[in-house]
């Protein structure tokens, strides 16, 4: 590797403004902040709901004429 051409690596904190969880990580940046984490988000909390999906497939059947079973 080049000398001086590449930036300082740090250990920092990163901060998750919706549920205020911190953790450590490698970056270049001196401070990170996330809008959402794994520990919050929907997704890998498991409270994500699928109610719109299935509102657009009962819809898609109404539309088309098609019964339930078929």
């Amino acid at each position: 590797m080049k000398q001086g051409i590449h930036p300082e690596y740090h250990k920092v904190k990163v901060v998750c403004s919706s549920c205020g969880t911190e953790f450590e990580t490698g970056s270049t940046a001196k401070e990170l902040k996330a809008d959402t984490c794994s520990n919050c988000h929907p997704f890998y909390t498991g409270r994500q709901r699928f109610a719109q999906a299935q509102g657009r497939i009962e819809k898609f059947n109404r539309k088309y004429g098609i019964k339930e079973g078929e």
